[in-house]
């Protein structure tokens, strides 16, 4: 890892969830070779996963800090710029992941990304932006015209080539990770039957109101995605014992 002045400790934890992330990502089959997540570590630098695949990244594993200004570190992937970006222009997020959701890859073939059908859709009210481009992620340039895109959002979907999700921390950003393939399956679900049927889209009241974070919603969704994790703390304590 980039060596900074930050106290060893702190990069090392931070170091350790961000594995935790990756890897619960790549068991819920939200990526498979490609992706990558992050956490901010303050106003200037995040930490970013090992440049491998992301269920494969190994316990202790590091991942590299990155500047949010200026050109990435030697090993860190290109995609990683819209990280940079994110954390650029929006100081309330703390995590990034770039990620392949299958069903939201299908979707998007569509030129449509998830309405909100449901709970898991209302997250991302009033709408997830569309970037309507197939093409890899490789200057900055698009990188900010993809990040413009997004906006305030949870998240943006790439036509075919998956999706961006950002949060205030680890664990939102992959609970709604979750949430927006749930959105994703339940809407391909329900395209097949709307001619006969028309689906009953959340308005955006309906969708405000549901989109609550009360009752350990967050908290749930990432014990049940996590659990098992060999670096999560509860598993570090069972083996030492």
């Amino acid at each position: 890892m980039t060596q900074h002045t930050f106290d060893a400790a702190r990069i090392a934890e931070l170091d350790r969830r961000v594995r935790v992330a990756a890897r619960t990502l790549a068991r819920a089959g939200l990526a498979h070779a490609y992706g990558h997540c992050s956490a901010r570590l303050d106003a200037d630098h995040f930490l970013v996963c090992a440049a491998r695949p992301m269920g494969l990244i190994g316990v202790g594993e590091a991942g590299t800090v990155v500047p949010v200004n200026g050109p990435l570190p030697d090993g860190v992937l290109g995609e990683v710029r819209l990280h940079q970006k994110i954390y650029r222009s929006r100081p309330d997020i703390g995590a990034v992941a770039r990620s392949m959701p299958p069903k939201t890859m299908s979707l998007s073939t569509l030129r449509r990304t998830p309405r909100a059908l449901h709970g898991p859709g209302t997250y991302f009210a009033p709408g997830v932006p569309l970037w309507d481009d197939p093409q890899l992620i490789r200057s900055d340039a698009q990188a900010e015209a993809v990040i413009a895109k997004m906006g305030e959002n949870a998240a943006v979907v790439m036509r075919g080539n998956g999706a961006v999700v950002a949060a205030d921390s680890l664990e939102a950003m992959v609970a709604l990770t979750w949430y927006l393939e749930d959105a994703a399956r339940v809407d391909l679900d329900v395209l097949a039957l709307e001619t006969l049927h028309p689906a009953a889209v959340l308005d955006l009241d309906a969708c405000h109101a549901r989109a609550t974070r009360s009752g350990r919603i967050i908290e749930r969704m990432w014990e049940y995605l996590s659990t098992g994790d060999p670096e999560l703390p509860a598993a570090s304590a069972s083996v030492a014992a």
